[in-house]
């Protein structure tokens, strides 16, 4: 079996790390010359909630040759045509290209790769890259060991070359094979749309929305307008980490205190994580908005469902990547009058 794992930014280093010190070979791929120096050099570096440097093997894009059984797809959405359109000559017919992206991704990875070829997951933890060959675990570590990755076909069948996967994502944390791959990408939709929509928004980490409750105000409606997206869409959100996300569905604002153990619980676990896409506006990237909160507004507007927060965070993070910026957490001044509009349309106190 030759897998390799294509982005190999803070996750996938980590991910590579783990799966070569359980004895799975697996190459690590990226564009980033100085990243694949590093690792080629010096190893994969894990620092954060656990301490650990692996010997791989890492390649750029055009050093590759053969072909691969396996892939994880880890690069960021908006690279999708160029980094597949690159990889096609490594497949095979019976090549399996599992993408762990954020988002949706499947059906606009079938399209270049082939339905066939394609599956995918959720990543359930949280890493920050810290330099070339280094990359920071800031999920602790218990949340990667019981809830690292959920995967399934698109279709919900449950075929052999899920076993094998599963085998390769074991080597990081609990990978569940699930048949509601898109329950549970509308739930990892939801994760990201709240905590890293709102973390890249504001310039900060989960724990510092979780110690401040007009932040989490914002957070509860960003959930809400996902959930209902979701039901529009006859899609009920999967239970991830344990819970059962349908939970935090609002009737009224009355409801959002009741809601709070539920975010702390999921993810107090991840509180010294700094959403991806704040990390690439710090860089001076693009991020994958679009991809995340963008996708529940355009998801929203197919079903005539509002989504008033959701479209803020758009907002605010497209302002921040023109200007090649981040936001502070000023910004959250800006969600003021939203959310007293928003508190008279869905009656009951809010409180912050």
């Amino acid at each position: 079996m030759r897998a390799a794992i294509v982005g190999a930014g803070s996750l996938g280093t980590i991910i590579g790390a783990l799966m070569n010190q359980a004895g799975k070979e697996v190459d690590l791929v990226d564009v980033y010359q100085d990243h694949v120096d590093a690792l080629n050099r010096s190893g994969a570096t894990i620092t954060g909630a656990i301490d650990l440097n692996v010997p791989v093997n890492a390649y750029t894009p055009d050093q590759l040759a053969g072909t691969y059984d396996l892939v994880f797809l880890l690069t960021k959405q908006t690279s999708n045509q160029e980094t597949l359109s690159r990889l096609l000559p490594h497949l095979h017919p019976d090549s399996s290209v599992c993408t762990l992206q954020n988002g949706i991704p499947e059906h606009s990875v079938a399209a270049i790769v082939g339905r066939e070829r394609t599956l995918g997951g959720a990543v359930g933890f949280g890493a920050t890259w810290l330099r070339p060959g280094v990359s920071s675990l800031t999920s602790s570590y218990d949340a990667v060991k019981n809830f690292a990755f959920e995967i399934g076909e698109i279709d919900g069948v449950v075929r052999p070359r899920l076993q094998i996967i599963q085998q390769y994502l074991a080597c990081v944390g609990k990978t569940e094979i699930r048949t509601d791959l898109m329950g549970i990408r509308f739930s990892k939709v939801l994760m990201n749309a709240t905590f890293s929509g709102m973390s890249a928004a504001l310039g900060c980490t989960f724990g510092d929305m979780l110690t401040d409750p007009k932040a989490m105000t914002c957070v509860a409606f960003v959930a809400d307008e996902c959930i209902k997206v979701a039901r529009a869409h006859g899609v009920r959100l999967a239970v991830m980490q344990g819970e059962d996300l349908e939970l935090l569905a609002l009737q009224n604002a009355a409801q959002i205190p009741s809601k709070m153990p539920i975010y702390r619980k999921i993810w107090g676990a991840h509180a010294g994580l700094k959403a991806s896409m704040l990390q690439d506006l710090e860089k001076g990237r693009d991020t994958e908005i679009n991809y995340i909160n963008g996708l529940i507004c355009e998801k929203g507007r197919e079903r005539d469902v509002t989504t008033p927060f959701n479209v803020k965070i758009v907002e605010l993070v497209t302002e921040a990547q023109a200007r090649r910026g981040v936001n502070t957490f000023e910004c959250l001044r800006r969600f003021d009058v939203l959310l007293q509009v928003h508190a008279r349309n869905l009656p009951g106190h809010v409180a912050w």
